[in-house]
């Protein structure tokens, strides 16, 4: 339970944040506007940035710094810094004014996630995952990389080979980007390839992949965009790399993209909207944590970890979720998932 003093600055939080309230909503709808065109228009993925604003807020507000983040974002087409501010003005004001933090915005994330802060939740499900599974790892592979900049906030020195799959237009906008705001795109292995349409693994081979060696796949805000062949090839592909190799990745339910509420219809119409639907939810029906571990064990993969966005009760599904799987010893039958 929260302290007298931080429920207190919570709550003049919300209140500068409600003054400033109706600017906001305005500058939102430039935004949003302008932005869904100008990624249209460059036939760029507009949906890898749901997880770059939250990460330049984070950074603005002082609880995950991530520099490379913050630049990356304000250097995108369609960004317009003045409608930027006034829709930040809002939670950056109250911020200054009461250090209050609020949880959509908070690293680490604790506690149960509603869907609406999946977002965050899982930056730091993803972050701690890989700092788990990254002593002794010799490569990091993320895939529909987007604007993710984890393979450049490794520590100094590192010895791990990162290789980043994408979509070859927003790749490249990517590299020019980085280069822009000064940073080397140099210290990433780019390979271009659609997930869906294309044999992304003999790309990755071809630059250099070493299946023998164990390696960390992230795989974040991607699979709800593909098709159920696409998701299991990709994860049968991983199981057949080195014991001890991991891939953390998260979906929607099934049942929450036929969900009626007013934020899924939303998500639903942008996403379309960019060419990017909504295709893919697996099952997360009561036991969810078993039936995921069900579908990963029949491509081959143990479950490590299971964390729910908007958990279900009783016989309600998880609206939707993050997983972690291992590659098991090669001639003895998997472990059961814990």
């Amino acid at each position: 339970m929260a302290a007298p003093s931080e429920r207190a600055a919570g709550a003049v939080f919300r209140l500068v944040q409600a003054g400033l309230f109706p600017a906001a909503v305005l500058a939102y709808a430039v935004f949003v506007v302008r932005f869904l065109r100008a990624a249209r228009r460059a036939g760029t993925s507009a949906t890898v940035t749901a997880s770059l604003y939250t990460r330049y807020l984070q950074h603005r507000l002082g609880t995950r710094p991530d520099e490379l983040a913050a630049r990356l974002f304000l250097a995108m087409p369609g960004v317009s810094p003045g409608a930027l501010a006034v829709l930040t003005a809002p939670t950056r004001a109250a911020h200054r004014l009461t250090g209050h933090v609020p949880a959509i915005y908070r690293w680490p994330y604790e506690g149960e996630p509603p869907l609406r802060h999946q977002s965050a939740a899982r930056t730091t499900f993803y972050d701690t995952a890989l700092a788990r599974h990254l002593d002794g790892a010799g490569q990091l592979v993320v895939l529909g990389a987007g604007f993710d900049t984890r393979s450049y906030r490794l520590p100094a020195g590192t010895s791990l080979r990162c290789f980043e799959v994408d979509e070859p237009r927003t790749q490249e906008l990517k590299r020019t980007l980085v280069r822009a705001v000064g940073a080397d795109p140099g210290a990433v292995v780019h390979v271009p390839a659609d997930l869906l349409a294309e044999d992304w693994w003999e790309r990755l081979l071809a630059a250099g992949f070493e299946p023998a060696r164990r390696s960390v796949f992230l795989w974040e805000a991607v699979t709800m965009y593909l098709d159920l062949a696409a998701v299991e090839g990709t994860l049968r592909r991983i199981a057949g790399t080195a014991e001890g190799t991991a891939v953390a990745f998260d979906f929607f339910s099934a049942q929450v993209l036929e969900s009626r509420s007013l934020f899924l219809r939303w998500a639903r119409a942008a996403t379309a909207y960019t060419g990017e639907p909504l295709v893919l939810g697996l099952d997360t029906a009561p036991p969810a944590r078993q039936r995921i571990a069900a579908f990963l064990a029949a491509q081959g993969l143990v479950l490590e970890e299971y964390r729910a966005f908007g958990p279900g009760a009783g016989d309600r599904p998880d609206a939707a979720g993050f997983a972690v799987a291992v590659v098991g010893p090669r001639g003895r039958p998997a472990p059961p998932a814990p």
